[in-house]
């Protein structure tokens, strides 16, 4: 393993395609991400080649024995499709989350992958900024009373990017990683159409029956931003703690732990919690978007 080499292609170039070009053009020095070599990208638009990156076609990065991997940066809707190809062909696999839009299609591309023996890696990068590992430390050992998360943000397409739930899942991921296992007891969700306005909000309990609320707000001009309150026995916290800058960029950082798992470096504990936590997530979005989407009960 020590030498081996996996040639690569990464499949969309939008805002993250670029970025996974960019990061495995210049590994960092002795990291796992040395092992990876790009080979090409796949793009539906026509570039011939991007930073001398050359651009092949689907067919060829499916078909040749060059390349092992795929990076998958194309939008959510076509995820499911594109992980199911590159597993059928035997190769491994890195998709942006979420990894499917639906809870069936991911336990089915998940146990696809461990039927062939290959890696299927789904990027949670929000796991990995600064600011959410202080906030992990802050929140460890500390007894939860209630809590709530509020994300806003500019409006997305939602045939492309899937249900709030779904393409909200980072927020979701935090969640079950800060406090363990959470039940939805109750999500519904306001529309504007004319406005192209979109809230979201989930109740969720945790295992000690504790209440925790997600709120998913979207509009035109709205701020990327994430606002928390976790009320604990000791205190609420109401702002994110000061955390460094990084000095690795979250796409890389994601990058060496894809190729850590190629190269076998991670534990059957970690593979087995990261499972774990990411069908759980993907099913948790399918329960909600089920509860949304159902008629109003009408009470009399």
């Amino acid at each position: 393993q020590i030498n081996k080499m996996f040639g690569t292609v990464v499949v969309g170039v939008g805002i993250a395609g670029l970025a996974r070009i960019r990061d495995l053009m210049n590994p960092m020095p002795s990291s796992p991400s040395e092992h990876l070599k790009l080979l090409g990208f796949v793009s539906r638009r026509s570039f011939g080649s991007i930073n001398e990156a050359k651009q092949i076609s689907l067919e060829d990065a499916l078909r040749s024995k060059e390349v092992h991997a795929a990076f998958i940066s194309t939008e959510n809707r076509s995820h499911e499709e594109t992980i199911r190809m590159f597993l059928e062909a035997g190769k491994h696999v890195l998709v942006e989350y979420p990894m499917a839009l639906s809870a069936k299609a991911a336990h089915e591309l998940w146990e696809m992958a461990e039927q062939k023996d290959k890696v299927l890696h789904v990027e949670h990068i929000e796991l990995l900024t600064e600011e959410y590992k202080q906030l992990k430390k802050e929140v460890a050992g500390k007894d939860l009373v209630k809590g709530t998360l509020h994300f806003t943000g500019h409006v997305l397409d939602e045939k492309k990017a899937g249900f709030p739930a779904f393409s909200g899942i980072a927020r979701l991921t935090w969640l079950i990683d800060l406090f363990g296992d959470l039940t939805v007891t109750s999500a519904t969700r306001e529309e504007q159409k004319d406005k192209n306005y979109s809230r979201m909000t989930v109740h969720f309990q945790t295992a000690n029956k504790k209440p925790l609320t997600w709120i998913e707000e979207r509009g035109p001009g709205m701020r990327r931003e994430k606002k928390i309150n976790f009320c604990f026995t000791s205190g609420c916290l109401e702002n994110f703690p000061q955390a460094p800058r990084s000095a690795v960029g979250l796409f890389m950082q994601d990058q060496n732990l894809f190729a850590k798992k190629l190269l076998g470096q991670l534990s059957k504990e970690e593979l087995a919690a990261e499972k774990w936590r990411i069908l759980r997530c993907l099913d948790l979005a399918e329960a909600i978007q089920q509860h949304c989407e159902q008629p109003e009960k009408i009470c009399s």
